[in-house]
């Protein structure tokens, strides 16, 4: 059994109509001229310390804005979407060495615009344990302010 796939695509069904949020958010950060970050995120705790991470790198940078990555690809006429690809470079903070939303962004954007970032290597915590849940909410939040600094360091 091989630990790898060769290069595959999704068929996504289509979407009418776009978030009114997130149309009136990404206007304003284009507006704004802010570097889209987005983040790896979902029941797993390493996507959940990437999560509050990121957020917390939007909120410490003003240069900085939080950017939906659903929006972004699966809403391909949304301002989220032209948010991300008109952005001069993107922040992506991917929970483990999957990078799962790294390598869609990577066929989305130039990869030379991405500024990629694997947390796991930076804080090297719940390599066995899956759900967020599993780990306690101030422990999380301890993590991910530890992981923000780091991420934070490397952005400079």
């Amino acid at each position: 059994m091989s630990n790898s796939t060769p290069d595959f695509s999704l068929e996504v069904g289509g979407v009418e109509g776009k978030c009114p949020a997130g149309e009136a958010w990404a206007k304003q950060q284009i507006i704004d001229k802010k570097i889209p970050v987005m983040s790896c995120e979902g029941p797993c705790i390493r996507g959940e310390i990437a999560r509050l991470a990121a957020d917390m790198v939007a909120e410490k940078v003003p240069t900085y804005a939080r950017c939906c990555y659903a929006e972004t690809f699966l809403v391909p006429h949304s301002t989220m979407a032209r948010w991300v690809k008109e952005a001069d470079r993107v922040v992506m903070i991917d929970g483990c060495f999957l990078i799962c939303l790294g390598r869609i962004l990577k066929n989305f954007i130039d990869e030379e615009r991405i500024i990629h970032i694997d947390v796991l290597p930076l804080h090297q915590k719940f390599g066995d344990v899956f759900l967020y849940t599993d780990v306690p909410e101030a422990e999380r939040k301890e993590v991910a302010q530890q992981v923000a600094g780091k991420v934070l360091a490397e952005l400079k």
